[in-house]
């Protein structure tokens, strides 16, 4: 194959292998989802069979599949790789290339100051919201004994 060859294909392949690894995920995580409603489902089935007061819906099933809360301590790292990132390249580049290319190193340091203000003003805000906010599954009233688990035996 020539050079030419080669050098058109390797965008296409990406972009094909790129589709099919999203595609592959979507149809994991529907089928994964699936299975979870049908444990849920005939587990509501069986508890109607033997008379057991149904357990309430998990909010999880309300909510979205893959929903990330992210605490304090998320912004706070990022914060920080990010600004060291940017320092290293700018020192790298600065002792590479010259002054006038390092400000590039600047732009991921900007993005982790940004990261660490976010941290510093609205970190306390998440930390008490976060420590105010009933767990899933906890028993009301502060109990401390575990959640059933799906399909677990009393």
């Amino acid at each position: 194959m020539s050079p030419d060859v080669i050098a058109v294909l390797i965008p296409i392949i990406a972009i094909i292998g790129g589709c099919v690894f999203a595609a592959l995920r979507v149809a994991l995580d529907y089928r994964n989802r699936r299975e979870l409603f049908q444990l849920h489902h005939a587990e509501r089935l069986a508890a109607i069979e033997k008379g057991v007061e149904l357990p309430p819906l998990p909010p999880e099933f309300l909510q979205g599949y893959r929903r990330v809360v992210r605490g304090p301590a998320y912004y706070l790292r990022s914060g920080l790789f990010w600004l060291l990132l940017g320092g290293a390249l700018f020192v790298a580049l600065y002792e590479a290339v010259g002054p006038d290319q390092a400000w590039w190193g600047l732009l991921p340091a900007a993005i982790g100051a940004a990261n660490l203000l976010f941290y510093f003003i609205a970190g306390r805000k998440l930390a008490e919201d976060e420590a105010a906010r009933p767990r899933i599954g906890a028993p009301p009233g502060g109990a401390s004994e575990p959640s059933p688990r799906l399909g677990a035996k009393p």
